[in-house]
């Protein structure tokens, strides 16, 4: 936690090798004249504090002993200039460089530092983060035969994915990942990489299939190729000949094929992303008996074209019942994924029940809506006492919302609109009061909103966190083996293969997607669209941290709660379509965070509040429907009573009536009458249309007043008699 500037007294530190201030809160400008001074120095890291301002790389030419340099930043107000003065040449051959979110050579266009072009002795090199131009030079990796890890993530190199990596085949982490990269992947990669454990060439535009010599990289553990315009099918080896691999990411291209619906093993891999593809097919029922599944946690195959049923094995119970239907499979094995903290099968063609089996106890995301699910919430969800996630909307599913669901404490997010659950909310829900979004919308649910609903609060702590749920490559640390053999992190600058929950909520009449830390503020009651009973609880008014509250389309009667007002954080307020009176509330006023406003087609009346504020961004729409309000913006104005008013007494009021002329009022009244017949008369006269009709009318009310006059006729004889 140390802060403040450098003292410039550490330049007399001639004698200085090893100079690690990394992580604290140092600020102001990293002097060069400081640093130039510092001729003995090996290892400097300076990481992870709070420098502004400019730094010439050029400060250590004179230093030829260095060879670690760490320079990451966490602010976007620091720079590291490496062409400035032209022409100077390093004196030091460096084994470690890092330079990541530097804002390298801004100045300059974003270039790459000139000087690498003098190094030959590199063995770790990052420059993620820098915005970089232009084409990688080959001579980058030709010279520096004992690279071993090479970062460039999130630049701008452009550059077919064609490189001489034969001359170092010591490469076992490579990173190219958010950049321009085009063309495909080589088929013969295992000749250029041989022994990559960690292989991220994902946010690119490689084009083409993966190649099946992928299966060959024997020790990879990592493989990202998500975010790419990738297309064919997976190859078999990658599923089934990498023993080593923990973590495969294939999501967002444009790959085919029946990947899970064949004999597939997961072997050892942890984290399983499919998401976002054109997969298609049944999921085969168990997967290869040699397979284990204990230790998967992330699975995520997500908004593909998977049909059939949902497979058992992701639950937490025992073959048993496959064993029986299935003469190839023997024993009892494994029909759940004991580790399972994230699941996503998503917008695919599921259909059936959801299986009664699951017994997900750790799982804490859970996401298995848009899709075909039938029937009602399993009693096995009753066990997911981890979960923070549960979105199972958009499906079919019917019945009543389960009581037990307000027994997950740890929920934060629950999601079933758009199915076909009826009866009424469960009192119980209220006991989630770690919970800050429900949406319950585009159901048949009736009765009255639960007035415990205000138990609903913004949660005290933070749960989705840009997290991994991977465990890191077992080469995490480079070791540098000099002064105190100091270990250089490769991932504190960045966690590479994070794993963010995300969701989609209705706000401000957009569905939105939410996704990471957002969902840690983000909160939201929908209710909208079902058949809804009662007033709107005042009690509401407590849920001061919402921001996003849908009660329309319902059947809600009564005035709109004044308590409303209290709702400081609201960004979307939608009321429509319902039975609401009285008056807008004009405390409304004082809500300076309301964006959308929606009143529309109650039976509200009376004047509209005043235009200010946020009121005064709202239009018409927000409150047509409802003939008896008035004032802006609508265009009907609301009547004032004039100032002074005289009242009649009892009197007056009685002798009112004699003051009329009754001559002029039965002349006017005659003379209103003739017009009205003599035009009448010359429209049948001119019209036949409108003459049939006339007769046709007279001669029905003749029959009706024959038979009414028969009728009565019968009835008094009856009564007579």
């Amino acid at each position: 936690m140390f802060g403040g500037n450098l003292p410039e007294c550490l330049k007399t530190l001639s004698s200085l090798r090893l100079f690690d201030i990394s992580s604290n809160r140092f600020s102001g400008m990293l002097l060069p004249s400081l640093i130039a001074n510092l001729t003995s120095l090996e290892y400097i890291d300076v990481s992870h504090n709070k420098f502004e301002g400019s730094f010439s790389f050029s400060s250590f030419s004179n230093h030829t002993k260095l060879e670690v340099v760490e320079l990451t930043s966490d602010n976007d107000n620091f720079m590291v200039e490496t062409e400035e003065p032209i022409g100077w040449t390093p004196m030091f051959q460096l084994v470690v460089l890092v330079l990541s979110n530097c804002n390298v050579n801004r100045a300059k266009g974003s270039v790459l530092p000139g000087f690498l072009v003098n190094q030959h002795k590199l063995q770790v090199l990052d420059i993620s983060h820098n915005s970089i131009q232009g084409k990688l030079p080959n001579w980058l990796i030709k010279n520096n035969t004992m690279l071993e890890l090479l970062n460039l993530r999130n630049n701008s190199f452009c550059h077919n994915f064609l490189m001489p990596f034969y001359r170092n085949p010591n490469i076992w982490w490579l990173d190219f990942s958010g950049n321009l990269m085009i063309g495909v992947i080589p088929k013969d990669i295992q000749k250029f990489l041989p022994y990559i454990t960690n292989l991220n060439l994902s946010r690119n535009s490689l084009e083409g299939a993966i190649p099946c010599s992928i299966g060959d990289l024997w020790q990879l553990e990592t493989l990202d190729l998500s975010s790419n315009q990738l297309s064919g099918e997976v190859p078999t080896g990658l599923l089934t000949n990498l023993s080593e691999l923990s973590l495969l990411k294939l999501s967002n291209n444009r790959l085919h094929g029946e990947v899970l619906s064949g004999n597939f093993s997961f072997g050892n891999i942890e984290s399983i992303h499919l998401d976002s593809n054109y997969f298609s097919g049944k999921i085969q029922s168990a997967p290869n008996k040699t397979s284990t599944l204990s230790q998967i946690t992330v699975l995520d195959i997500s908004n593909n074209l998977f049909t059939g049923l949902v497979p058992h094995w992701i639950g937490n119970g025992t073959l048993k019942e496959f064993v029986a239907r299935n003469n190839r499979l023997e024993g009892q094995f494994p029909c759940g994924i004991a580790s399972l903290r994230f699941l996503d099968i998503s917008e695919n063609y599921f259909s059936g029940t959801i299986p009664p089996c699951l017994n997900l106890q750790i799982v804490e995301h859970l996401h298995m809506g848009s899709n075909l699910l039938t029937g009602s919430i399993p009693n096995s969800f009753r066990s997911m006492l981890s979960i923070l996630t549960l979105d199972i909307g958009n499906n079919s599913l019917s019945g009543t919302i389960p009581e037990f669901l307000g027994e997950l404490s740890d929920l934060r997010i629950l999601q079933l609109r758009k199915n076909k659950f009826s009866g009424s909310i469960p009192k119980q829900l209220c006991q989630l009061t770690s919970v800050s979004l429900i949406d319950l919308s585009s159901n048949s649910l009736s009765g009255q909103i639960p007035h415990c609903l205000k138990n609903i609060a913004r949660p005290t702590y933070q749960a989705f966190m840009e997290s991994s749920y991977h465990s890191y490559p077992r080469n995490s640390f480079y070791n540098y083996r000099s002064i105190l053999n100091k270990k250089f992190n490769i991932h504190d600058s960045d966690n590479l293969f994070e794993t963010q929950d995300e969701i989609t909520f209705t706000t401000k009449t957009l569905a939105l997607f939410y996704k990471g830390g957002i969902l840690n503020i983000m909160s939201g009651l929908d209710l909208s669209c079902n058949k809804l009973t009662g007033v709107i609880p005042k009690e509401l008014g407590l849920l001061t941290h919402i921001r996003v509250l849908n009660l329309s389309h319902n059947v809600l009667t009564g005035p709109i709660p004044v308590s409303l007002s209290n709702l400081t954080d609201i960004e979307s307020l939608d009321l429509s379509s319902n039975g609401l009176t009285g008056k807008v509330p004009v405390e409304l006023i004082k809500l300076h965070s309301l964006a959308v406003f929606n009143v529309s087609y109650n039976n509200l009346s009376g004047k509209l509040p005043e235009m200010k504020e946020q009121f005064s961004t709202f239009t018409k729409e927000s409150y047509e429907g409802n003939p008896l309000l008035c004032g802006p913006p609508l265009e009907y104005k609301c009547t004032t009573e004039p100032h002074e008013t005289y009242q009649l007494n009892e009197e007056e009021t009685y002798e009112k009536w004699h003051d009329v002329d009754m001559t002029s009022f039965y002349g006017s009244f005659g003379s209103t009458w003739l017009v009205f017949m003599f035009g009448f008369a010359i429209l049948l006269y001119i019209n036949p249309y409108w003459r049939r009709r006339w007769l046709d009318f007279v001669e029905e009310c003749l029959y009706t007043c024959y038979y009414f006059i028969y009728y009565l006729g019968r009835k008094i004889f009856i009564f007579r008699k």
